[in-house]
């Protein structure tokens, strides 16, 4: 179970405006987080804790290909992000460093800035505690659970073949 608070995002927001180019010198999640989102909310890196949830509307992590987007965001600690669609590179690339994402269109309309999230990602559980509602997000299969469990997709195969 991970709870925390909602920072609101809305649609078609790019890797670009998830992390600048200019800082794609380094791959350092914790100096990504630093400017994560800045363009968007500045202040975002700074107010966001360890166990919040970016939520967002349409199409979110569309752009370039690039793993930076995903990385900056795990830096930050967040605990998950909801969105009512992610771009298909976006949303692969977030499975395979561990970042959890879940669709859920009506959560994401639905979820305001501020409001107190509680999620059950093995069931797709979404519970906003603010406004008293519940949603079901499709889950993954249990293969991609395990890789986001075990932190993304090259843990996931170091920890397969040491058994």
């Amino acid at each position: 179970m991970i709870r925390g608070t909602a920072f609101k995002f809305g649609d078609n927001i790019d890797t670009d405006a998830i992390i600048s180019a200019k800082y794609l010198v380094t791959t350092d999640p914790k100096e990504l987080a630093e400017h994560c989102m800045e363009t968007a909310d500045p202040d975002f890196p700074k107010k966001a804790k360890p166990g919040d949830f970016l939520v967002a509307g349409r199409n979110f992590g569309c752009g370039s290909s690039r793993e930076h987007a995903p990385l900056a965001l795990r830096g930050m600690g967040l605990g998950l992000i909801i969105a009512e669609s992610f771009a298909r590179i976006f949303f692969r690339n977030c499975i395979n460093i561990g970042m959890p994402i879940l669709e859920c269109p009506p959560a994401a309309k639905e979820t305001e800035a501020g409001d107190a999230l509680e999620v059950d990602l093995d069931k797709g559980l979404i519970k906003n505690l603010t406004k008293g509602k519940t949603y079901q997000a499709q889950t993954f299969p249990p293969f991609m659970q395990q890789i986001i469990q075990a932190g993304g997709l090259m843990p996931f195969v170091k920890k397969r073949l040491a058994n």
